[in-house]
C-alpha cells in the first residue's frame, strides 16, 4: 500500500469510539466520521521509518557476512567480536539409545517448569513426560541464594515424589539457567549477574549448580545436576534427538539466542582441547550483534532510555536483540507512533496519555517483572491479523490499549508501522540465521547447502507471529536462492528445551541408567 493511498484513504472510517454493549455482552464501539486528512502529515514521517528501516538484499547480504565473520572473531579469541561464542561444554548429542528416568529443571523467569521424561531408546524414544510449572513467589526474587533455591528443590521433590515415582538410584537432572553465567564444565557454571527482575543476594560468583545440590542435600533429595545448559542448546538437544539433520537451533521469544554444531578444529580458542565426537555446541548469544544493522531514531531513543542502564545505554550493546526480539517490538512501533501523534497529528486531537506508556504496545504475550502490569496480548500481530473492511480490529486495539480514537487512514498507517518494524526484524533474524549456516559452509563445503538441514526454531514470537514467520522464511529464501533453500528446513521445536535438559542429562549421565 503506497503512502498516498494510506493518506487519501476514505474518510467514512471510524473516527471516534464510544464503547456501548451489544446483547450477546460483548463491547462493540459507535462510529463517528471524521476527515483523512489529519494523517496527511504522518506520511511522510512514515516514508522516513520505511526508509530507515529497509532491507533490501544488498543489506541483509552484509549482515550475513558480518555475522559470519563475528562468529569467526569470537571463536578465535574471547572477546574478539561482539558475539561472545561460549562454549556450551555439550560435547555428546542425544542419539536415540539413551534409556531411563530423567528429570529437567528450566529456571529462566518468575515461573520455573519442572519435568520428567522417561526414555526407552530407539524403540519407544520417549515413554511419557510429566511436568509442573511453579510461581517464584516476588519475596524470593529478592532473597537470599539458600531461600530462593531451597525453594526450588523444595517443589522439585514434591514433583519428584508424586504419585511415588521417585527413581530407586540417584536421580540426575538437567538444569536449563537462562541468566548470564560462566560456564567452566558440562556440569558447572559461575553466575556473572541476576537478570529479569531477580536480585538475590550471596549467589553472583558462585557456581549456581552447586547452590542447587546443596540445596537439594539440605532437603534430602537424592539428586545430582548432571547437565547445566541455556534454552538455546537445549532446545537444540531436543531437536537432534528426532532428527539427525539439526545444526541451528534458535530462540526467537521475548527475547533471542542462537546456537550452532560446530567443529572443534574450528575453534582456535579451545587450543587443541578435543572430545571423541570432535564437535561441540557453540552459544552466540547474537543479540550482541551490531554490524551492518538499518537502526532508526526510535531505536536509539528506545536504546538509550534502556531499562538496563549503564549496560544497555550503549547503542552496540544487544541492539541486534532490541531490533529482532519481542520484548522491543511493540516498543519501537509505539515510539513511531507517538512521533506521528505529536509532529503529524495521526489521531487527531486524541489524548496521548497511554500512548506515551513506555512498552504500552506488545507484540504477544510476555510479562516484563521490572515493568508493573506488563503482561501485554498480541497487539501487533492482532492488528496485522485484522481482515474487516474498516479495520475496526485495528481501532479498537488502538482506544483500548493506547487509548487514542481513529479513522481509516491512520489505521492503515498504524498497519504500515507494525509491518515496517516486524518486516525488518524478521528479515534480520533470517539474514542472521544464513551467517551461521554460511559459516559452518565455508569451513566444511557441502556440509550445509548440500544436504538436508534443519534450524530448529522456539519461542513465542516465532509461533505466535505468522507475518513475522512468514518474513523471516522469505529472507533466508532470498539470501540462499530456490536450489540451496530447499535444503534447509526451518521448523517449530515447541517446548524443545525442557526434554532436551533431560537428554542432556541422560547424554551426560554420572551414575548409569535409571530404569
Amino acid at each position: 500500500m503506497s503512502v498516498t493511498a494510506i493518506a487519501t484513504a476514505t474518510p467514512s472510517a471510524i473516527g471516534s469510539f464510544r464503547t456501548r454493549r451489544s446483547t450477546n455482552g460483548v463491547s462493540r464501539f459507535k462510529m463517528s466520521v471524521r476527515s483523512g486528512s489529519v494523517s496527511m502529515a504522518a506520511a511522510p514521517m512514515l516514508t522516513k521509518l520505511q526508509q530507515d528501516c529497509a532491507t533490501p538484499l544488498p543489506v541483509i547480504r552484509n549482515v550475513v557476512a558480518s555475522m559470519s565473520d563475528d562468529i569467526r572473531a569470537g571463536l578465535a579469541v574471547d572477546g574478539g567480536s561482539d558475539l561472545k561464542m561460549i562454549l556450551s561444554y555439550v560435547d555428546s548429542l542425544p542419539t536415540g539409545d539413551e534409556k531411563g528416568l530423567f528429570y529437567a529443571l528450566d529456571l529462566g523467569g518468575t515461573n520455573f517448569r519442572v519435568l520428567r521424561v522417561e526414555l526407552g531408546g530407539k524403540d519407544k524414544r520417549v515413554i511419557a513426560i510429566e511436568s509442573d510449572q511453579v510461581s517464584i513467589p516476588q519475596e524470593l526474587m529478592s532473597a537470599t541464594s539458600e531461600e530462593l533455591f531451597d525453594f526450588i528443590a523444595s517443589a522439585l521433590a514434591n514433583f519428584a515424589h508424586k504419585d511415588g515415582n521417585f527413581p530407586g538410584k540417584k536421580g540426575e537432572i538437567g538444569f536449563t539457567f537462562s541468566f548470564p553465567v560462566k560456564q567452566t564444565s558440562i556440569d558447572s557454571g559461575i553466575l556473572i549477574k541476576w537478570t529479569k527482575g531477580f536480585a538475590v543476594s550471596g549467589t553472583a560468583g558462585k557456581d549456581v549448580v552447586a547452590c542447587l545440590n546443596e540445596a537439594m542435600d539440605r532437603k534430602g533429595i537424592d539428586m545430582r545436576v548432571s547437565a547445566l545448559v541455556n534454552d538455546t542448546v537445549a532446545t537444540l538437544a531436543g531437536a537432534r534427538y528426532w532428527d539427525d539433520d539439526v545444526m541451528v537451533a534458535v530462540i526467537l521469544g521475548t527475547g533471542t539466542n542462537a546456537c550452532y554444531v560446530e567443529r572443534m578444529d574450528c575453534i582456535p580458542k579451545l587450543q587443541g582441547e578435543f572430545s571423541p565426537s570432535g564437535r561441540t555446541i557453540v552459544n552466540l548469544e547474537w543479540g550482541a550483534f551490531s554490524k551492518g544493522l538499518p537502526l532508526t531514531v526510535f531505536d536509539r531513543d528506545m536504546d538509550a532510555a534502556s531499562i538496563n542502564p549503564g549496560e544497555q545505554a550503549n547503542s552496540s550493546f544487544n541492539i541486534f536483540e532490541k531490533t529482532i526480539s519481542g520484548m522491543y517490538l511493540g516498543e519501537i512501533a509505539r515510539r513511531a507512533l507517538l512521533h506521528m501523534a505529536e509532529e503529524g497529528s495521526l489521531f487527531g486531537k486524541s489524548m496521548r496519555e497511554k500512548l506515551s506508556m513506555p512498552f504500552v504496545l506488545g507484540p504477544y504475550l510476555f510479562r516484563n517483572p521490572t515493568i508493573p502490569n506488563c503482561c501485554r496480548t498480541p497487539d501487533l500481530s492482532t492488528m496485522q491479523q485484522d481482515g474487516t473492511e474498516d479495520l475496526h480490529t485495528v481501532g479498537s486495539v488502538l482506544y483500548n490499549v493506547a487509548g487514542v480514537e481513529s479513522n481509516l487512514s491512520s489505521r492503515k498507517i498504524v498497519l504500515e508501522v507494525c509491518d515496517t518494524v516486524v518486516k525488518r526484524a524478521a528479515r534480520l533474524a533470517g539474514a542472521g540465521i544464513v551467517g551461521i549456516l554460511q559459516k559452518i559452509e565455508e569451513d566444511t563445503k557441502d556440509a550445509i547447502f548440500g544436504k538436508r538441514t534443519v534450524v530448529a526454531m522456539d519461542g513465542g514470537l516465532y509461533e505466535r507471529y505468522p507475518q513475522y514467520r512468514r518474513y523471516l522464511k522469505e529472507a533466508v529464501a532470498e539470501l540462499l536462492g530456490p536450489e540451496t533453500y530447499q535444503n534447509i528446513v526451518i521448523e517449530h521445536s515447541k517446548d524443545g528445551s525442557g526434554i532436551g535438559a533431560a537428554l542432556l542429562a541422560a547424554t551426560n549421565s554420572k551414575y548409569g541408567r535409571n530404569l
